[in-house]
């Protein structure tokens, strides 16, 4: 876990990369779930940002 949270800190590929993962799933799961509208409503959003943070970590060193 302190791994992580460094390689946060210093901007390293795989925690970003990670993150990036987590918010796309998140993003994905937000629009086919039936029971909660505002989440529906953002799960595009949260989606491109996931997108976009993607390509722009996988340009991050090692």
């Amino acid at each position: 876990m302190n791994h992580f949270f460094k390689g946060l800190l210093q901007l390293r590929r795989g925690a970003w990369e990670m993150l990036a993962t987590l918010l796309i799933a998140l993003g994905v799961f937000m629009l086919m779930q039936p029971f909660w509208m505002v989440a529906f409503t953002y799960s595009f959003i949260v989606t491109l940002v996931g997108t976009v943070m993607f390509i722009v970590v996988s340009h991050f060193p090692e």
